[in-house]
C-alpha cells in the first residue's frame, strides 16, 4: 500500500490548507487513517485519526477546534485534513498513515506517505 500526502505549503499565521492523503489500494478503506507531523528538531507527534467508516474522529489537544480530518465518503481510500487558524508552531512536514487500529500511537501504524511540509510564518 501507498500513501500519497499532497496539499502543504506556505501561508501566513491565521491561514488554511487542506491536506489529502490518497492510498493506492482500497484495502485501506477498512484502516483508520492518521496525520502526524514532525517539526524540525523535533520526534513525531500525533495530529489526528479518523477511524475506517469515518464516524469516529480524535484529535490532539493542540489541534482540538482547528483542525479537521475526513474520509471521502464514495471513496474511503482518501483522506483530508483541513488546517485552519494555521500558528507559526504548526510548520511541519505533516504525513498521513494507515493502521488496522483505530489509535493515536504512531507505532501501530503500518503504511505511511512520504510527507507533506507546511510552513506557517508569524
Amino acid at each position: 500500500v501507498q500513501l500519497q500526502a499532497s496539499g502543504g505549503g506556505s501561508v501566513q499565521a491565521g491561514g488554511s490548507l487542506r491536506l489529502s492523503c490518497a492510498a493506492s489500494r482500497r484495502t485501506v478503506m477498512r484502516y483508520a487513517m492518521g496525520w502526524f507531523r514532525q517539526a524540525p528538531g523535533k520526534e513525531r507527534e500525533f495530529v489526528a485519526v479518523i477511524d475506517w467508516s469515518g464516524d469516529r474522529t480524535y484529535y490532539a489537544d493542540s489541534v482540538k477546534g482547528r483542525f479537521t480530518i475526513s474520509r471521502d465518503n464514495a471513496n474511503k481510500n482518501t483522506v483530508f485534513l483541513q488546517v485552519n487558524s494555521l500558528k507559526p508552531e504548526d510548520t511541519a512536514v505533516y504525513y498521513c498513515a494507515a493502521s488496522s487500529l483505530y489509535t493515536g500511537d504512531l507505532n501501530e501504524y503500518n503504511y505511511w506517505g512520504q510527507g507533506t511540509l507546511v510552513t506557517v510564518s508569524s
